[in-house]
This record gives structure tokens, sequence and C-alpha cells, in this order.
């Protein structure tokens, strides 16, 4: 390997890369299926609001995969190897649960339709520790910014896909078969984690106390900077979660079908989405951790501003699809920089456990306080809700400021990455990295 930072062209030619971009997808597509495109089928049928923001919660596993990590960690699938298995054994659940939503009407079955979309939710959370393992576990430390980016391309572009063509699937074959077809989706997982290499040079823990606690000491024996990073974590998300939750029937309520909005996401909002994930992944290796975070994370608050400007024009389609795509380009760019942060806490040792628990608080917002986003909506009315999500920012912004660049680190700065070939680090990209650890520490 070169001493200069890998060009993208190298990356991307690299397999482990596509593996990369094929887990990402498989990952994110879950998401908007017991989120906005589950509020827009509900819209259609006439939920209210309160209620769509209620089903928030469904999401709550995603919050607590941390508890169920350990598990993961410890025991062994029959096939494929510990990480591989686990994705496959998680992915083919997951289509088969998705069959199963599309044959419950979301109005006069909420409860059954609430079930399922838990069980997504849990199944889905249950990939991500997967997905998260085998990408800590399989990527050189002069892969890892990168293939972080790579995988939130991939992540991003699932989430546009089961946005976009499931709301133009929705006015052409139904509801009842959009969910289905979704499951489909998951077969470029499964033949990914199918074809994809096992690590090698990680093993199981050999107790389950050992996988359970161990972890969580070691993350707290850093003292009281990790847990500033941890209240930073959550506060990072709060904007945007919520108004994550209400942009859907926003949107419809404007006057867009869902063809129209499908159709709209589809081109800005995926290029929007690509884009933000290349360029947030390149542009933190030259901007620094802190400096990437403060940016991008002001930017992605400061685009809910463009929905107050959208619900004063109205149903405009040329500017909603530049709020969309400023929307996911800024979304893009804070979800790569936040996924190289987490990485960055993580002990390679315990990357499994540590990454679902850091990336689990990241999901705090969406899930739980996305629950309320409704309620939120009809009090303040639509443009004083995106004014408020915009100042959500505001903390987060803060506790980085207060973060010391001393913060705790793992005693390998490498931390998240466990390799399965240990590489070999020419001496200028040994310092870019260490020091690029030390400024996302900060």
């Amino acid at each position: 390997m070169s001493s200069r930072s890998p060009s993208l062209l190298s990356v991307l030619s690299s397999p482990r890369v596509w593996l990369m971009l094929a887990l990402g997808f498989a990952s994110g597509l879950p998401l908007y299926l017991t989120g906005s495109t589950l509020a827009a089928w509900m819209t259609n049928e006439g939920v209210s609001l309160k209620t769509i923001g209620i089903f928030g919660l469904v999401g709550t596993p995603y919050v607590f995969k941390f508890a169920w990590a350990p598990l993961m960690d410890r025991y062994v699938p029959p096939f494929l190897g510990r990480r591989r298995g686990w994705l496959v054994v998680t992915q083919v659940l997951l289509a088969l649960t998705l069959v199963a939503m599309g044959q419950v009407n979301p109005r006069t079955d909420a409860l059954a339709m609430a079930c399922l979309a838990v069980l997504v939710a849990f199944l889905s959370a249950s990939q991500d520790i997967a997905a998260d393992a085998y990408r800590t576990d399989l990527l050189s430390e002069e892969e890892r910014a990168f293939g972080v980016s790579v995988f939130t391309l991939g992540y991003r572009v699932g989430m546009v896909i089961a946005m976009s063509v499931a709301l133009i699937l929705s006015d052409v074959i139904g509801w009842k078969y959009t969910y289905p077809v979704m499951g489909l989706f998951l077969a470029v997982g499964v033949v990914a984690a199918v074809l994809g290499p096992e690590p090698t040079a990680s093993r199981p823990p050999r107790t389950l106390p050992e996988a359970v606690v161990k972890p969580f000491v070691e993350y707290l024996k850093r003292g009281w900077p990790a847990v500033l990073a941890l209240v930073f974590i959550v506060a990072f998300r709060v904007g945007d979660a919520v108004a994550f939750r209400m942009t859907t029937p926003f949107v419809l309520k404007l006057g867009f079908t869902n063809t129209e909005l499908g159709l709209i996401s589809k081109l800005p909002g995926m290029l929007g989405s690509i884009g933000g994930a290349l360029v947030g992944g390149l542009l933190i290796t030259k901007l620094g951790m802190r400096r990437g975070l403060f940016l991008f994370g002001s930017a992605q608050a400061l685009t809910n501003l463009l929905y107050v400007a959208l619900a004063a024009r109205g149903k405009d389609p040329f500017f909603l699809a530049f709020t969309v795509g400023a929307d996911n380009f800024c979304g893009g760019m804070g979800s790569a920089a936040i996924t190289v942060f987490i990485t960055a806490l993580c002990n390679k040792n315990f990357s499994a456990t540590q990454y679902a628990l850091l990336s689990s608080l990241s999901a705090v917002p969406m899930q739980l306080l996305g629950a309320f986003s409704g309620y939120l909506a009809e009090a303040l009315g639509w443009s004083s809700f995106y004014v408020a999500t915009t100042l959500a920012m505001t903390p987060a912004l803060v506790l980085l400021a207060l973060m010391p660049r001393d913060m705790g680190q793992p005693p390998q700065p490498q931390a998240a990455t466990e390799q399965a070939t240990p590489p070999t680090v020419a001496p200028e990209a040994a310092a870019e990295l260490a020091s690029a650890a030390k400024k996302g520490a900060g």
C-alpha cells in the first residue's frame, strides 16, 4: 500500500469495498419500511398524525441492540461462519417478515402491523450488528474511512430505494405487493454475504460473561470524556430525527401524490445521498473529525429550513426536488461523519458490542423522540416545527466544543477495525490516521 491515501478509484475497485456497498444497501433498506414509507401507507389509509407519530416506537429495537449484540459475538451459526452466518439468517427472516407486513392493513389491523413492524426492526437491528462487526473485522486500517463512506453510501441508497421505489410501486401494484417486492431486494445482501470472505483473525469470546461485561467496563474506564461522547452521539441526531418522522406526511399534505414524491426522491434524493456520503467520507480525512462534525452537523440542521420555504411556496415540484436533494446530501455527509466518529471510539478487541452500543445511542432520537413528532407538528404548525428541529442541533454543537482533544481514546487508535490480515501502514499514513483519530476524540 502506498504511503499516500488511496484514491477513490482504487478503493471502489477493491472487492472488499464492493461488499461494503452491498451490505450497506441491505442494512439501509428496512429502515424506511418501518418509518417514512410506512408513514406514507398510513397517511394513504387515513390514519391520524398522532398515531403515525406513535408508530415511531416500533423502531425501539434499534436503540437496544447492544443488549443482544454479545450473543451474536459469542455464538456462531452452523454455516458460513460467525459474521456471514448471522448476516444470512437475519436477511432471510427479514424478507419473510416484509412479505407478511404486506398482507396487513395498518388502519384496520394496527396492532398486527405494529407487531410485524417491531419484528422487522428487531431483525434489521440484528443485521446491523452483524454487518458492522463484519465491516470492522474485514477492512484494513487504510480502507477504514473510505470503507465506512462506501458502506454509508450503500445504506443511503437502500433507504432511498425503500422510499421512492416503494411509493411508486404502491400506486402501480398496491401496498400488499409492494412490501414483498422490497423483501426481494434483500437478495443483494444475501449474495454478498455468501460470496464474501469470512474474517479469520477474530475469535468468539470464550464465555458469555466475557462477551457481555468486558466491552462496557473497558469503555467506562476511559472516564467522563467517554460519557460526554455518548451524550453527543444522542444529541447529534435529535433535530434530524424529529423532522424525519413528519417529512413524508408534510409533503403529501401539500398535495403531492405518492408517485410524485417517489420520483422526486429517487433522482435528487439518491444523487444527494450518494454525493453526500462520498464527499463526507473524503472531507473528513482533510478537515479532521471535529471540524467535519461541526460543519456537516450544521449543514444537516440548516437544510430543515428549506421545508419552511417549501411550506410557504406550496406544491412546487422543482423546489421540492431541490429541498430533498439538499437534505439528502447534507444528511449523507452527517451520517458518514458520525459513523466514522463512532468507529474511532471502538476498541478493536470489543468492536461488535461497543459499536452496537454506540450506534444504538445514535438511534435513540429517531426511535423515541420521533414518536412525539406528530404532536409537535400539530402544536406548532409546519413552519415553526421545522424551525424548532433546526435549533435542536445547538446542544450537540456545544457538546462538540466542550470535548477535550485527548478524549479517552482506546489503547490502540485504530480501534474500530479488527484485521483479517494485519496491514502494513507507511509512517506518513500512520501519522495521518493517528492525527485524525485524535481530532475525532476532540
